[in-house]
Parts: structure tokens; C-alpha cells; sequence
């Protein structure tokens, strides 16, 4: 096999991968921005599962008033949020049947 220069085996995709300006390796898939929400847990009665419920306010298309909408999700819990926190979730791979999201900070713990 005939020497080759250092140069040569990087643009072959034999040689290491460099740091971009970020420092994420550039052969590394970067990872799409995830869905955030931010609710409060109404039932904590599974093992490392919680309820989350999450309210927006929506323009109504005809009468033009905000309307509250509200939607449940249940939420991956490892951090220990209990009934009445202030929670933050993000969207992850499908964990079970019906557990897409993962509670990743509580905000605010419910006062007793």
C-alpha cells in the first residue's frame, strides 16, 4: 500500500473526525430542536409516571377572545415531581403506549 499523506486519509474518511467551531464532533448527528412544555402535574399516583397538564390560550377565529385550551401528557418521572409542581417536559421516544414526554426540571414545588 502505497504511503499516503495526512491530508489524503482525512478526505478518505480514514482519519479522525475535527471539532467544528461549536466542539461537536462534525460526523455526529445533530439533534433537531425538541418540543418543550411547561405544566403542572394533576396525578403522581404511578411509579415514574405523572400527569401533566398543560394550558395555552388560543384566539377564537370568530369572536377574536383568547380561549384556555387545555391538554394532559403523560410524562417520564425520574426527578421526583409530586402532585402540584410547576413542571418543564420535553419530547422523547415513545416510552410505553401512551408516554411520549419527560419531565426534565421542576420549576416549582407545590406548596402544602
Amino acid at each position: 500500500m502505497a504511503e499516503m499523506s495526512e491530508q489524503e486519509m482525512n478526505v478518505e474518511g480514514m482519519g479522525q473526525a475535527e471539532p467544528s467551531s461549536a466542539g461537536q464532533m462534525t460526523t455526529a448527528k445533530k439533534r433537531g430542536r425538541r418540543v418543550e412544555r411547561i405544566g403542572i402535574v394533576t396525578s403522581d399516583k404511578m411509579e415514574k409516571t405523572v400527569v401533566v397538564q398543560v394550558d395555552r390560550l388560543v384566539k377564537h377565529p370568530k369572536y377574536r377572545r383568547y380561549v384556555r385550551r387545555r391538554s394532559k401528557f403523560m410524562a417520564h418521572n425520574d426527578k421526583g415531581a409530586a402532585m402540584g409542581d410547576k413542571v418543564r417536559i420535553v419530547e422523547t421516544r415513545p416510552l410505553s403506549r401512551r408516554k411520549r414526554w419527560r419531565v426534565v426540571e421542576i420549576l416549582q414545588k407545590a406548596e402544602k
